[in-house]
């Protein structure tokens, strides 16, 4: 293969409409702004006297606090976010702006003085009690639900001066090592032995190469990523023991339980509903392994040996070539309209308002990610590798933006979102692209398509569930000691024999996927709400197949609420009790019966 510019440019964000440059009078302008207001925030919050009080009976005048103190926080709070979006915008596709690197610095640091201010409002509602605020005022009871989970969280709360401190402390903390991650795994390079001679390419264009129609390409962009991996595992690793010992210390202190009743709490999702999804994935498992093993036969492997990591996310051998950029949107654009004019609509909006940049280049993060960018816009950071994976990928970026479009109308406090009722659209789309292929194909066209949403939907129940499991495991071994590198691979191999068992060739496991997700440097046991997100959304699918017309109706309301209500209540608008594992167990039966006829199509092929 050799590596080659596509024939048209892949398409590059512009947010040049918000300000011309770092260097423009507006940026400086927005910028002293932010900053203004965030202390006058901190000064209107003094005055209220916005903190943990003594519970007495409500006053008008409580009432006119509340307003005063929710109304501007939320204002301050639209402000500042589109400031970091704008800088975050080259931070993220280019780690080597120095320029961008000490403004997101400055951004982050006037964001960790409004961090506190969210500690004392929910130590004032849980003095106060979020109904007999919203009683007397009108922007408490628009924001009931937030408020209420305030109240909750602040039985979670260090004292207001420890809060203070560890949000300040967080910046040089937690918040720079993740930046460091992201620099140096952005930043790094190697050599790729590729069948027709040696390339050198960026990270994130390697790993694009997993999905390369060549097998020698594919072993070969693995062979170049575990070779390149450990050059730098040490400052890494010194990162991932850096932010989850931290994690641990703020958790006791918090009096949390486990890291993980922390990260429940965050996601809106109750124990209870955890666990009974958590038990219905367990179950799963055997099924997906006797999937890779077949998937394994077809790329010409021994079914007792399982598939090697590098064909995990491979094309099959009889699947269409590569997919281009206008292709993957003409999937998208179809799919979409079979829902809606208006999420068809995105699709072009998206292009021509510049809001994705696709082309992996170096400096520029790995993955793909979508984020709001004021009123009802967002950006969307691709990495585009022209196979049909990044088309399912672009659809499910896609749905994120829509989801923001949903809104758009909600304050910055109604659209906090925790990450498992986050990925609700996002999965719903991918699943659109996915049902309205296989609506209309049979044979190897029907297999291939089955492959893409397999191997994705592995991805996000397996390969989850394997780090799951390596994140349990740092967490436990951080409260007595620090980690090496070395061990850290070798949790992260032994996580990977739990969940992905005799469905991978164990020798060809990826030890260094602790190191190159960003997922494990941010928020704690991001990766589970991507599994509630799959398995939710395809049930929410299962309901409009049943009632079109009326799911369509209540779907974009659903969205605006997904920072409002919890994961339970957003479940019972449709009808799904989210805490019973059969509901669980009845989205993975969709899953089983792609399976069933995935072998089924596969079947001449071995045999």
């Amino acid at each position: 293969m050799t590596i080659t510019e596509p024939a048209n440019p892949l398409p590059r964000w512009s947010v040049a409409d918000i300000h011309e440059s770092f260097d423009s009078r507006s940026f400086s302008d927005a910028k002293e702004r932010s900053t203004a207001d965030v202390e006058r925030l901190i000064a209107l919050f003094d005055e209220l006297n916005i903190r943990a009080t003594e519970q007495r009976s409500l006053t008008g005048a409580d009432g006119t606090a509340a307003d005063r103190a929710i109304s501007e926080f939320n204002r301050v709070s639209d402000d500042l976010d589109l400031l970091h979006a704008y800088v975050y915008a080259t931070v993220s596709t280019d780690s080597r702006n120095t320029q961008a690197q000490s403004l997101m610095s400055e951004i982050n640091m006037v964001g960790a003085s409004m961090r506190p201010l969210l500690a004392r409002l929910a130590e004032w509602v849980k003095s106060l009690g979020a109904d007999e605020l919203a009683a007397v005022s009108v922007e408490a009871r628009d924001h009931i639900g937030p408020l209420s989970r305030f109240a909750e969280r602040a039985t979670h709360q260090m004292s207001e001066v420890e809060e203070h401190l560890y949000a300040e402390l967080s910046t040089t903390g937690s918040g720079a090592w993740g930046r460091l991650q992201s620099d140096v795994t952005s930043q790094l390079t190697t050599e790729v032995d590729l069948p027709d001679g040696p390339a050198t390419l960026p990270m994130p264009a390697v790993r694009g190469l997993a999905t390369d129609p060549d097998p020698a390409v594919r072993q070969a962009s693995y062979n170049a990523e575990i070779a390149a991996w450990p050059t730098i595992e040490v400052p890494v690793a010194a990162a991932m023991n850096a932010i989850k010992g931290e994690a641990n210390v703020v958790n006791r202190r918090r009096n949390w339980t486990s890291p993980l009743d922390a990260s429940c709490f965050a996601n809106s999702v109750s124990t209870a509903t955890f666990e009974a999804m958590q038990s219905a994935v367990s179950a799963s498992l055997p099924d997906f392994r006797r999937w890779m093993q077949v998937k394994a036969q077809l790329h010409g492997h021994a079914p007792d040996r399982g598939l090697p990591w590098w064909d995990l996310v491979a094309p099959l051998p009889m699947a269409a070539g590569d997919v281009s950029w206008d292709q993957g949107l003409t999937i998208v654009r179809k799919a979409f309209s079979e829902f809606s004019p208006g999420l068809a609509g995105l699709v072009d909006r998206a292009v021509n308002e510049q809001w994705i940049d696709a082309e992996p280049r170096d400096g520029k993060q790995g993955g793909a990610f979508c984020m709001p960018f004021g009123g009802d816009r967002s950006l969307v950071m691709l990495n585009w590798s022209g196979s049909a994976e990044s088309a399912q990928t672009t659809a499910h970026e896609l749905g994120h933006a829509y989801h923001n479009t949903t809104l758009a109308g909600r304050t910055a406090l109604q659209r906090r979102l925790p990450m498992a009722l986050a990925e609700t659209a996002s999965i719903f789309c991918e699943t659109l692209v996915i049902e309205a292929g296989l609506a209309h194909l049979d044979g190897d066209e029907r297999l291939a398509l089955l492959d893409i949403d397999l191997q994705g939907t592995n991805q996000v129940v397996v390969d989850i569930h394997s780090r799951f499991l390596f994140e349990t495991e740092v967490f436990a071994r951080r409260q007595r000691r620090t980690l090496s590198a070395r061990e850290l691979s070798e949790m992260m191999t032994d996580a990977q024999l739990a969940a992905y068992g005799n469905g991978i060739d164990q020798s060809t496991a990826h030890p260094y996927m602790w190191l190159l997700k960003p997922h494990y440097y941010g928020s704690h046991f991001y990766n589970w709400p991507y599994t509630y997100g799959l398995l939710f959304g395809l049930g929410l699918f299962a309901r409009y197949q049943d009632d079109p017309e009326r799911f369509r109706s209540g779907y974009d309301t659903l969205l605006s609420r997904a920072g409002m209500d919890t994961a339970e209540e957003l479940g019972q608008t449709f009808g799904l009790d989210v805490t019973d594992e059969a509901f669980w167990t009845a989205s993975l039966d969709v899953v089983r019966t792609r399976i069933a006829d995935y072998e089924r199509l596969a079947a001449p092929h071995i045999n």
